[in-house]
Formats: structure tokens, sequence, C-alpha cells
């Protein structure tokens, strides 16, 4: 039937560098890996969010009771999955490129398959509250996803986005020209920008897009994600430690496919881009995070 072939092409996937990478909406769409190792990833930086929020999901004042949320870019659904835990009266709907989120869910969550870039299926003002987080890599066009929220979004709904910037940061000016913490988001930035994608997705780039759609009452905050333990402040400390605790994963998961398929690069001096990150995140001497 044509169920079990949208089914079988859904699971097909590539690997490439000792990685699985999702092909169904095209080999090119998710720079990301998908597979396990990803997986786990994922959920460690859903942990992250949490300690930078405060342990909240969210930080929209969506009131006690939502009827409709929707998260695009849904990964392993854990946020979709703690949201419907949270807000029981609620449907929850997590949309991602790949099926790779849990069968066994809250009664109230559901997962689909679809790209956010595409003409979404639901109905108009049907959502309460929309979030979108962790999708900076994959969106060529903000114009496109935020003028599908809009329409999908009730009058009065709210939409939060979230994302982490490719710039290196240091208060202390202790990272070097030659770190390799900067020169590996140098290159990502020129990989993505080369690929038709903002290099850099800012708090300020955000805000702009947000409000060019139509969007008002737009608040932003920035937090600092650590990227080893050398903050003071216990919850920092604690985000530096989970993000280095997944670092060797983490730099090869963004940089292998943009440096390699995109920039050229053998696997090997991609690799080594990669690598040179931890080496400057394991340099107790360098207090860098990314906005």
């Amino acid at each position: 039937t044509s169920t079990a072939s949208l089914n079988s092409s859904i699971n097909q996937y590539a690997y490439e560098n000792g990685r699985r990478y999702h092909t169904y909406f095209g080999q090119d769409k998710n720079m990301l890996p998908t597979d396990e190792t990803e997986q786990n990833r994922l959920d460690v930086h859903h942990e992250i969010f949490l300690l930078l929020l405060g342990r909240k999901l969210h930080l929209a004042p969506i009131g006690k009771n939502p009827q409709r949320i929707l998260d695009v870019g849904t990964g392993t659904g854990i946020w979709a999955i703690d949201m419907a835990d949270t807000y029981p009266s609620a449907e929850i709907i997590g949309v991602d490129l790949s099926p790779i989120q849990p069968h066994w869910v809250p009664p109230n969550c559901r997962f689909e398959v679809d790209d956010a870039e595409r003409e979404w299926t639901f109905e108009p003002n049907s959502f309460d509250f929309i979030h979108i987080r962790n999708l900076a890599q994959g969106v060529q066009s903000w114009d496109t996803v935020l003028a599908q929220a809009w329409r999908c979004l009730k009058p009065g709904g709210w939409i939060e986005l979230g994302e982490i910037e490719t710039s290196p940061h240091s208060d202390d000016n202790s990272l070097p020209e030659d770190d390799g913490l900067r020169k590996f988001l140098i290159l990502l930035q020129e990989g993505l920008e080369k690929m038709g994608r903002p290099g850099c997705v800012t708090v300020d780039f955000l805000r702009d897009n947000l409000k060019s759609t139509g969007f008002i009452d737009i608040e932003s905050s920035t937090t600092k994600q650590t990227l080893a333990p050398w903050a003071k402040d216990p919850a920092l400390k604690q985000v530096g430690a989970l993000s280095l605790m997944v670092s060797e994963e983490g730099y090869h998961s963004y940089g292998m496919a943009v440096f390699t398929r995109v920039l050229g690069m053998t696997g090997e001096e991609a690799d080594k881009t990669c690598s040179a990150v931890r080496t400057s995140v394991l340099n107790k001497n360098r207090h860098s995070y990314i906005p």
C-alpha cells in the first residue's frame, strides 16, 4: 500500500563518517545525524535548557490550561512528552523530519513526520502555543516557518523560539585567535552560509523576523551555555559539566556533514577540526560560552 511505501521511505537513512543521517526530505535538509548517539546528546541538551531556564519548560505565559501545543523540530520528543505530563488537558503534537521519537508516550501526545519549511497541514488558528528550539541549522527560510506559525496560532496565542548562536564568547577574553572553538564556529558559519542558511541565528535575528511576520509583544532573553564547568554559579557549572560530557559527540554532530559535504574537507580534516574544540574547552584557562 502507499502507507507501507511511505513508512519504508521515511526509515531510510544515509551512513557516513560512522554516523546515520536523515534522507527522506533530502540528504542535506538536516546536517546533524539522527542515530542513538545524537539522540542521547539531544536529551542531555534538553536538561541543559532546563537548567538555563530555571527548570521551566518554557517562558511564554501560556496559562494553566492550554488546549493545543505544537513542538516544531521535536527531535527525540522529550520536550513534548514533558509538556504532555505538565499539561494533561492539552493535546501536544511534535513534528520532526525523522521518526526517532518513542512509541510509548502520554495519551495526549503524538508525533508527526514533516518538513517545517513546507506548507503545514494544520488548520488556521488551531494552536495556543508553538515551540521551536534548536532548529537553526536546518532552516533556510525563517520567513516561511514563522509565516506558517502565524497562520496556525490562535489569536492571542504564543510562539517561543530557542536557539544557540554559532559564535564563541568569553567575558575575560581568554579565547585566543587560533582557538579551536573559534575556528570551528567560523567554518560552521561559512558552511551554512554557503548552503543559503543564516550563518549565525542571534536573538536580534529572531526578534526582527518575528516582528516582520507580524508578531507583537515580543520579549527576548539571553543565557550563557557554558562549555565546561568553569563558572562559579552552580547552575552554570552544571551546564558546563553536561556540555563537556557530550562535547566529543556534539561538535562532530554539528560539524562533520557541513565540513565534508559543503566545504569539501576530507573526513580526516573534518574530524581534526571537530576534535580541536574539545581540546579548547578542556583548557581550564579558557572560559568559553555560547549565547
